[in-house]
């Protein structure tokens, strides 16, 4: 009796502590990490700032501008030269911001304004993340 009363209690322990588990994990992920106002979502302010220092990282050779090497895969090379409109092989930090910006257009399907967790679960979702973390 005490056997199982002790399983019983560990069981019942094990399934408390779950939703503290699932906390645990949704709060390090993309929106736990971008979400500046804490507010669930994420929304391009959020998006931007996150995406400009990544720029700053990936801008080494000083010129202003990242180039499709320094991206190191984070975009397709067709990608690449939608977000380059002028064709100089760069993106300056405004052409760079624009296709972020695009990009969460991309992964915002519901035109709210913000992406949440399941958003950043899609395919664009990932997409947009190459470019922001």
């Amino acid at each position: 009796m005490k056997k199982a009363l002790l399983l019983g209690a560990m069981a019942l322990a094990g399934v408390m502590a779950l939703p503290a588990a699932f906390a645990l994990a949704k709060a390090t992920g993309p929106v736990a990490a971008l979400d500046a106002d804490n507010d669930g979502t994420v929304d391009l302010n959020e998006i931007n700032k996150s995406a400009a220092e990544l720029f700053t990282r990936l801008e080494k050779d000083a010129d202003g501008t990242v180039d499709f090497k320094e991206m190191k895969g984070r975009v397709s090379k067709k990608d690449f030269k939608t977000a380059d409109p002028d064709n100089d092989g760069t993106l300056s930090k405004d052409e760079f911001l624009a296709m972020v910006a695009a990009l969460f257009k991309d992964a915002d399907p519901d035109n709210d304004g913000t992406l949440d967790a399941r958003e950043f679960a899609s395919k664009k979702g990932k997409a947009l993340l190459r470019v922001t973390r």
